[in-house]
């Protein structure tokens, strides 16, 4: 071996890929979560009470985060997502799957009269997008705080 060259790293094989994408902490919901803290809005992370393990939950209010990876969840008219070209019918199945059981999630959710809110991994990166959200997520918890706290009308004047 010459000096200063390292040796090539042996190719991973498919299984060892697939095992090292993370379902939890990944770049776009870490950077949702920042961007949510920073607002001065707390959150549980992943809670199992609920369908699907949203990836922000805010119990007193009844909203739920998800963020979506563009890939594995069909973000349609994404560049992010297209179907692999080796195995499509394979590939077409699963994340047919994915998709279908997002939806039952969501409607899960919403049925316990809970706020679903998705970001997608794409837009997670975007500062505009994420003030947005953070603009959605306090105004539906001002709502949902009115909603557990009406005021009384006897004590206006």
């Amino acid at each position: 071996m010459r000096k200063g060259k390292k040796p090539k790293p042996l190719p991973l094989s498919r299984s060892e890929m697939m095992a090292r994408i993370k379902g939890k902490d990944t770049v776009p919901e870490l950077l949702v979560r920042r961007a949510v803290w920073a607002a001065g809005l707390r959150y549980r992370l992943h809670d199992r009470r609920l369908p699907g393990r949203p990836d922000l939950v805010f119990p007193g209010r009844r909203v739920a985060v998800f963020v979506h990876g563009c890939f594995w969840h069909c973000h349609e008219g994404c560049n992010r997502f297209r179907i692999p070209k080796t195995r499509t019918d394979w590939w077409t199945a699963k994340l047919g799957r994915n998709k279908a059981r997002d939806d039952e999630v969501r409607a899960a959710i919403e049925a316990s009269g809970w706020e679903v809110i998705v970001i997608w991994e794409c837009e997670a990166e975007r500062p505009e997008r994420l003030s947005e959200l953070v603009g959605e997520l306090k105004a539906l918890t001002s709502v949902s705080a009115r909603k557990r706290f009406p005021l009384n009308s006897a004590s206006e004047t």
